[in-house]
């Protein structure tokens, strides 16, 4: 039995159970499902929300991505850069677009790309950068926007786990060309299925967007670019996204709460989460520590009834099915060393202080008995 889950997204419904209701109501009596008044509404409140001129609402986060760099004219013959220790989905994205992954390292402290690895990093086939706000915590964009700038490469920020993510009081997604965020139910801003959105200040860039979503159409039945695809985010989703949206704020702020009480209650047992620099708002999609004995302290809280998960157990360029990339291991010594000790652990804005002492208690207790 897990006494404290990793996640428990049924407390955030019930708390606003009537206003998702009442979204869903207006949905199903409307008859209209696809790209509606509801998903004009909510790109529109998301833009606003965010600071940007547009957004684009599409079916996933993955989706997003890709989208984002067919957009920006990114294919076959070209190179973006990312970081291999965020899972699998940016490189997917770039493998959809046509394009060639390649990595770069992370820092130690912020497990976000290093930018003073960048620069070495470009190649004569690089065509954009795509830094990942990992755990919800600000990349350096302003270092990696400036090598980009420089070298004419696009920037296509990965937000799928920074929704509300602040960079010197801009939020992210607008300080690059394109900025990317998910909408699967975990995240910070969950729908109650698979969504994506991307925002921008480019107007041509926007409608290019809006075309590829929807088969490349200008208008029904009559495609005009090539590249799209079917990629629409539904009436539902955009109306339950529209209800969640102005408790976001408040949700982040709990999640720094909670985060709060952790660093409190770990400090000295094991690695926290490193403080963010002044002008970084950290919204803790994820909690994140580090622990040379990482599997049996998972193994440990497991049988304790703790939930918790490895964000991410491998590389991606280590990965079998990305062999062909031609990295080997040794190649990013951070995001490997990363990969075998970090472990996330229960946090939501529901948590109860309890809940959290319990938590590091356990914690505390494994590194205890294994000391």
């Amino acid at each position: 039995m897990i006494d404290i889950p990793f996640g428990d997204l049924r407390r955030q419904t019930q708390a606003i159970r009537d206003e998702l209701d009442a979204a869903m109501r207006r949905v199903l009596e409307s008859g209209w499902y696809i790209l509606g008044p509801e998903v004009r509404a909510f790109e529109e409140e998301f833009a606003a929300y965010c600071g940007a001129r547009y957004a684009v609402g599409v079916a996933s986060g993955t989706e997003a991505l890709q989208l984002a760099l067919v957009a920006l004219g990114i294919g076959p013959g070209d190179e973006v850069l990312t970081v291999p220790n965020a899972g699998v989905p940016g490189t997917a994205a770039i493998l959809l677009a046509g394009a060639r992954p390649a990595f770069v390292d992370v820092e130690e402290a912020s497990h976000n790309l290093d930018p003073s690895l960048l620069e070495a990093a470009i190649t004569p086939h690089t065509r954009a950068v795509m830094p990942v706000h990992l755990y919800g915590r600000p990349a350096a964009l302003d270092p990696i926007l400036e090598v980009a700038r420089r070298h004419g490469l696009a920037v296509v920020e990965d937000c799928a786990q920074a929704h509300g993510a602040r960079y010197h009081g801009r939020h992210v997604g607008t300080l690059g060309d394109v900025g990317c965020f998910s909408f699967y139910p975990t995240k910070n801003l969950g729908a109650c299925g698979d969504a994506g959105l991307v925002i921008t200040n480019d107007p041509a860039l926007a409608e290019r967007l809006r075309k590829l979503r929807n088969y490349g159409w200008g208008r029904k039945y009559h495609s005009e670019l090539p590249g799209g695809t079917n990629s629409r985010l539904d009436e539902l989703q955009a109306a339950i996204l529209r209800a969640k949206l102005p408790h976001l704020e408040e949700w982040n702020q709990a999640r720094r709460v909670r985060a709060g009480w952790y660093d409190e209650l770990l400090s000295g047992a094991v690695q926290t989460p490193a403080p963010s620099p002044p002008g970084e708002e950290h919204v803790y999609h994820l909690y994140v520590i580090r622990c040379p004995q990482r599997d049996a302290l998972q193994t440990y809280l497991r049988e304790q009834g703790i939930g918790c998960d490895i964000h991410y157990p491998q590389p991606t360029h280590l990965q079998p099915i990305y062999r062909h990339l031609g990295y080997r291991e040794g190649d990013f010594p951070v995001s490997e060393r990363l990969a075998r000790e970090v472990l996330s652990l229960p946090l939501y804005p529901e948590l109860t202080r309890a809940e959290v002492e319990q938590v590091a208690r356990a914690v505390r207790s494994f590194v205890e008995k294994t000391s």
